[in-house]
């Protein structure tokens, strides 16, 4: 194989790998995402991927938005709607926090 070649397929691995791990650390953020979930989605990926030669980017498009969308699809909505409720709370609770400790001086 020309070198040339094995440049061009290094840097197409390198914008693969790039591709999915922006994929995976957004899909993490998603309400409810566990390990499960992303171990589920990086096999339907990969799997598309191997089994068409496409390029994650070509076939799902923005890595945040199918990470976005995958969430969405593999979440229950009670599991979503819980985690984002319980961020809320905590949330609120660290804004109160934070004004107690500006009161006091803290």
């Amino acid at each position: 194989m020309p070198k040339k070649d094995r440049t061009t397929d290094a840097a197409k691995e390198k914008d693969r790998e790039k591709w999915m791990a922006r994929f995976q650390v957004r899909l993490v953020m998603q309400p409810g995402v566990d390990r499960a979930i992303v171990l589920q989605a990086v096999k339907e990926v990969t799997a598309h991927c191997a089994e068409t030669g496409e390029h994650p980017r070509t076939a799902f498009g923005d890595p945040d938005t199918y990470a976005v969308q995958t969430g969405a699809r593999l979440v229950p909505a009670d599991r979503a709607a819980r985690v984002r409720r319980n961020d809320a709370a905590v949330g609120s609770l660290g804004s109160a926090l934070k004004r107690v400790g500006e009161i006091a001086g803290l």
